[in-house]
């Protein structure tokens, strides 16, 4: 029998307890109130404190973006500029080579001359504009000597070879200059990125200031709270990993995965080769702790994210790309649930940022200008910011 019971107005859960709307609808405007009230006013024009944060934190993300791609443009000039030397080098030679063939031809005709042949062929040869077409249109090449025929040959290799590294270094050199001007935008975007940020910041009063240092605690605070939350879902993952290995052969856990992807991984018992090495670059990041960050910089006494990545991998044998782009995909994706002490810790959907992981839901990256190398929770820039975690060796 169908039930008559008058249906409830919907409202909403707080603390899972089911409120009516009436309630919902004060509840908000208290909240909303609060907001306002926390809230650095408005209506002259001033951006709130809110605000100037967001567009502040923004800024120097766009900065790092920036600044990859400056690092990218940086090693690709590096690699036109070697490429374009090494042809000029050869250039060089080739010429030389050439020379020293015309001055034989010379030698050849000078003799010819000496003899009272008149106008010696070597001499025909070598104002000719084309002297394979000089060659095609007479039959002088078989009248000359083994050796005379051997220099004619040794020129015209060594004058096409030549013509042909010039326009190869031609070629570089239009290269090298389009990769300098990009060097030069991507450094000028970087510079005008952290002027902004730096520009708001200075217009912030001491209380809003201050007000600003509570905020990035509580944020701190926070992050340092979800790193132990991830330290001990680890911890549990492992100490179910070792109880597990004597029924199953040392298998090792089975298919959980983290929240970021589905990739298993080898547990770090059974890699010790990996391990090793992750202790030799965690060691290396370590003693860079306190070093600025400074965007474009591979150390020593500096660095910016993926340099610093880059040379702690360095000391341990491994060859990372320069940027994080490319650093990304020098390894194997591996869930952050089972994220190993070595491992690389990505950020953000345009892959800007990466840190070196130490365990215990902690990293130790260079964060921004303005800041040094430092220890810091993963979450530091909230769970949502994490793009993916790459075991690089």
């Amino acid at each position: 029998m169908a039930s008559h019971r008058k249906s409830r107005t919907p409202g909403s859960r707080v603390a899972g307890i089911r409120t009516p709307a009436l309630a919902t609808a004060a509840l908000t405007s208290v909240a909303l109130l609060s907001q306002t009230a926390d809230a650095a006013p408005a209506d002259d024009g001033k951006p709130s404190l809110e605000e100037v944060e967001k567009k502040v934190g923004d800024l120097y993300r766009q900065a790092e973006s920036a600044t990859e791609k400056y690092n990218a443009a940086k090693e690709k000039t590096a690699k036109q500029r070697e490429r374009v030397d090494t042809l000029l080098d050869d250039v060089a030679r080739r010429t030389q080579k050439l020379n020293d063939a015309r001055e034989q031809l010379g030698s050849y005709a000078a003799a010819q001359y000496r003899t009272g042949a008149g106008v010696p062929d070597t001499a025909t040869f070598l104002l000719a504009d084309s002297p394979q077409d000089f060659f095609d249109r007479s039959r002088h090449l078989d009248r000359m000597t083994g050796r005379q025929k051997e220099a004619v040959d040794d020129y015209v290799t060594q004058q096409s070879e030549t013509m042909k590294k010039r326009r190869e270094a031609t070629e570089s050199l239009a290269a090298l200059t389009e990769s300098q001007n990009d060097l030069k935008t991507a450094k000028a975007t970087v510079q005008k990125k952290l002027a902004d940020a730096r520009e708001l910041m200075s217009k912030l009063t001491a209380e809003e200031k201050a007000r600003l240092a509570a905020i990035e605690k509580q944020k701190q605070e926070e992050a340092a709270r979800k790193a132990a939350e991830l330290a001990e879902q680890q911890a549990e993952r492992q100490e179910a990993r070792e109880e597990s290995q004597p029924d199953r052969g040392g298998q090792g856990d089975p298919g959980s995965s983290g929240s970021l992807g589905s990739t298993t991984a080898p547990p770090a018992s059974s890699d010790s080769g990996y391990a090793t090495k992750a202790e030799k670059a965690l060691a290396f990041a370590r003693a860079q702790i306190g070093k600025p960050y400074v965007w474009g910089a591979t150390g020593p006494g500096s660095y910016d994210c993926s340099g610093l990545t880059q040379a702690a991998w360095k000391a341990a044998g491994v060859v990372l790309p320069r940027t994080t782009y490319d650093q990304v995909k020098a390894g194997t994706t591996v869930p952050l649930s089972q994220a190993q002490p070595g491992d690389l810790v990505f950020f953000y959907d345009d892959i800007t940022h990466v840190g070196l992981y130490i365990g215990n839901g902690k990293m130790i990256h260079a964060p921004k200008p303005g800041t040094f190398v430092r220890e810091e929770s993963v979450f530091y820039d909230g769970e949502s910011s994490i793009h993916s975690v790459v075991r690089p060796a």
